[in-house]
């Protein structure tokens, strides 16, 4: 790379930034090298990165003027035929797909009459093994709807030729890129609360009403794509291009979408790239009978700790595949965005596992995948490319430097990486730290640490937090008695110190987030217990793959208190834009008496989270004005016991050096928060 290349201007600007990657200029030069070369040469005939990530319109199964045609990429077959219960599920000669490439594509056209809209069909795929041929039943690898047989359980492709298409109402609707994204994660099949498999109408009918009143602007949604294993969470995927059944009809996913997009909510998709699922008939692995198809041969293509398979990023083929993966679900569906799934895993060969990520050199090293690395950028820019107001947001737990930065700084790209060291810094506070102990110090540092050429989402638990073998934050801190003291007829010290830090912990990560906020579906109103899917170690339960929505509802529980806290927190973020208005700034912080203040914008955030002791003056400097607060986690409507006057008006006052003080009341386990509305009255 010469320093009239752009990427050399782009990357003095990473380093200059960050002093601690000087050491590192030769692997980010090779990086940003590695990028363009790669991308040069899946563009050699001059199309564009979305030209290029079309494979979904060419391979599968299509219906044109003249007939149907289904296309498969295959190398390593000596023969193909579909079958379904058009044909009694036998091989016909009819029915014979023929390659048409030396690289392996097959092909098969038909006329119109002979698919039928809902038909079931799959393919018989046939390969040498040594001496001797043998054949299996595969999925095509574009397949864009599968279901599941109720009574044998057997997956198979459904032919999806609908009477109409669907409609789109709101075909225009972007991202505002003003707005900070308050996003709601969300798992359509546990989004209701009977013991069953929730559907896309049913969260569209009743949940997106809910999430839209509690004032979150962006959704995540989980387990889109098909999953044999429910149970996986969504995340050892078959079928990457199809909406899972499970949940309803691609027709009744648009419809989510659309009606989100109706209610000013932008729906982001949990796209997993990491890894697929090892199933050989439903999903990729040993597709055409080869095992190294489009994942890594030998021990590197498997997962040790997923027992999945790991794709090569290094084919031009596997990047065509997931590239075209990412657009079709912009294209077809109105996503706007991913949040990558495993990004850890993919960057480094050892997959991260074990590794403490503890100095800069483990970025570099020869653990690092460049070719996983080349594929997330290209994943970026395609996006982008395709809306530029899209969100791509990186769940990586290592921190690679650039992971977050635009390319144009020397980053791969992403918008956002989420913070994932603040989830495990309050677990660990709540697991091992007395009341007493809890350094507020620290805390700043956990929530505030981050790159300054990043943007993080911070959040104080996501559905990792709330698995079996974990608690979710409330059950960490009420246990046992949510069973029984969360009626507001009953009086409990322990659930009054619950409900306190619980309002507590989820205001300061959110007040100090680096631009982007994060709850899983039903923990902003506390819900108990955890998630566990059914399996067979709970004889197949839906207990707790469910959300009590009728706790949140019921006034005499003390639930719908923590929902309007949660609520009031959003609304403070929408009104106040606080952050969208840069870095929180520290403003006064007292280690022995847990008192923090910061301040974002014209907002003061104070908190004092001592166990015993209130303070009646605690002297923090301000800008000159009138003052009130705007939210307060001890007021009664949330929960809390009424000790500070919200209606009274702060004024700011000279202090010793001609500072401007203002002195708050801050009583045990509570915060304030305070928004300044006017200039002092002319004396």
């Amino acid at each position: 790379m010469s320093t009239r290349d752009p990427s050399f201007a782009a990357f003095t600007q990473l380093v200059e930034q960050d002093p601690y990657l000087r050491p590192y200029i030769p692997n980010i030069m090779n990086r940003l090298a590695a990028i363009t070369r790669r991308e040069c040469k899946l563009l050699a005939l001059g199309q564009s990165l979305v030209d290029f990530a079309s494979a979904h319109e060419y391979f599968g199964l299509h219906k044109k003027k003249d007939g149907w045609v289904l296309r498969e990429w295959a190398p390593h077959a000596s023969g193909i035929s579909l079958i379904g219960d058009f044909s009694s599920w036998r091989e016909e000669p009819r029915l014979a797909l023929r390659r048409i490439t030396n690289e392996g594509v097959w092909e098969l056209s038909l006329p119109h009459e002979a698919l039928q809209h809902e038909q079931h069909y799959k393919l018989m795929m046939h390969w040498w093994e040594g001496d001797f041929e043998n054949k299996g039943e595969r999925l095509p690898a574009y397949v864009r709807r599968v279901t599941q047989d109720p009574t044998t359980k057997i997956f198979s492709a459904q032919v999806w030729d609908p009477p109409q298409a669907y409609q789109w109402k709101h075909p225009q609707y972007r991202v505002p890129s003003h707005k900070a994204p308050r996003i709601y994660e969300a798992h359509v099949g546990m989004a209701q609360e009977e013991g069953r498999v929730g559907t896309y109408e049913e969260f569209t009918n009743k949940v997106l009403p809910r999430i839209a009143e509690a004032g979150y602007n962006t959704i995540q949604l989980m387990a889109i794509q098909e999953h044999p294993y429910y149970g996986s969470f969504g995340y050892q995927v078959s079928n990457f291009f199809a909406p899972s059944s499970r949940c309803g009809t691609p027709e009744d996913l648009c419809e989510l979408i659309d009606t989100a997009h109706g209610l000013g909510i932008a729906v982001v998709m949990d796209i997993v790239h990491s890894h697929a699922v090892k199933n050989e008939v439903e999903g990729l692995s040993r597709f055409d009978g080869s095992y190294d198809l489009y994942f890594h041969a030998g021990p590197r293509g498997e997962h040790s700790a997923w027992q999945t398979r790991c794709f090569h990023y290094g084919k031009t083929e596997v990047l065509h595949f997931l590239l075209s993966n990412c657009r079709y679900w912009l294209d077809a569906f109105h996503f706007d965005g991913y949040r990558f799934d495993g990004v850890t895993s993919m960057l480094y060969a050892d997959h991260g596992l074990g590794c403490a990520f503890d100095n800069y050199g483990k970025y570099f090293d020869g653990n690092v995948d460049l070719d996983a690395l080349v594929y997330l950028a290209l994943a970026a820019k395609l996006v982008h490319a395709l809306r530029p107001d899209a969100l791509v947001i990186a769940e990586d737990m290592s921190g690679m430097p650039g992971l977050a930065s635009t390319r144009e700084f020397g980053g791969l790209g992403f918008d956002y990486r989420l913070a994932m060291g603040i989830p495990d810094f309050w677990i660990k506070t709540l697991k091992h730290a007395k009341d007493e102990d809890w350094n507020v110090s620290q805390m700043w540092h956990e929530l505030t640490n981050r790159r300054a050429d990043e943007q993080t989402i911070s959040y104080a638990e996501s559905h990792d937090q709330a698995l079996v073998g974990d608690k979710t934050v409330i059950f960490w801190l009420a246990d046992k008695e949510m069973y029984e003291n969360m009626a507001l007829s009953k009086p409990s010290l322990l659930i009054d110190r619950a409900l306190a830090l619980h309002k507590m912990i989820r205001l300061i990560t959110y007040a100090t987030c680096g631009r982007g906020y994060l709850n899983f579906i039903g923990n902003e109103f506390g819900h108990p217990e955890w998630i566990d899917f059914p399996r067979e170690g709970n004889n197949w339960s839906y207990h707790y793959a469910r959300r009590q929505w009728s706790l949140r509802d019921n006034k005499l529980l003390r639930y719908a208190g923590l929902a309007e806290f949660d609520r009031a927190m959003m609304r403070l973020g929408e009104e106040s834009n606080f952050v969208e208005s840069g870095f929180p700034e520290k403003v006064y912080d007292h280690v022995a008496n847990q008192i923090l203040v910061f301040k974002r914008a014209e907002i003061l955030f104070a908190f004092n989270f001592n166990p015993t002791t209130s303070f009646p003056e605690i002297n923090v400097e301000a800008a000159p004005g009138r003052y009130r607060i705007v939210l307060d986690s001890d007021a009664k409507e949330y929960l809390g016991h009424g000790r500070v006057e919200d209606a009274r008006e702060y004024q700011t006052v000279k202090g010793k050096g001609g500072s401007n003080i203002l002195a708050l009341y801050l009583p045990t386990r509570s915060a304030l928060v305070l928004q300044r509305v006017g200039d002092l009255p002319k004396s």
